[in-house]
């Protein structure tokens, strides 16, 4: 069976479609501070938002750190750092969207706030 020019035409668009749906999710990006300082490469960061979570990326030696979220709305960002963690609030849309995160340790316990 043959396909004709335009069905063909029709699934290397879709495949193209498909294939940059990754590039549309939201960015989320920043630093990662304690008390001004960089946490250098020492600290993770994960995303949840509603069921969906995205695993821990570590920051780098600058205490950077990049993750993708696949989808828009209310999230959380989770910082783990010296085997402590801290949940932090925030909203990813499909524009990429920096939050840096201040750590901050009370009464022995990790916090996080948006800088």
């Amino acid at each position: 069976m043959t396909r004709s020019p335009v069905f063909r035409l029709a699934v290397v668009g879709a495949l193209l479609v498909a294939g940059s749906a990754p590039a549309l999710a939201g960015e989320v990006y920043g630093k990662v501070t304690m008390g001004g300082a960089s946490v250098g490469a020492a600290a993770t960061v994960a995303a949840k938002c509603g069921e969906r979570a995205y695993a821990a990326e570590p920051t780098d030696k600058s205490g950077r750190y990049h993750l993708v979220v696949g989808e828009s709305g209310k999230c959380s960002l989770m910082v783990t750092y010296r085997g402590a963690s801290a949940a932090l609030d925030m909203v990813s849309n499909e524009d990429a969207v920096q939050y840096d995160i201040d750590l901050e340790m009370k009464d022995g316990k990790l916090a996080a706030r948006r800088k």
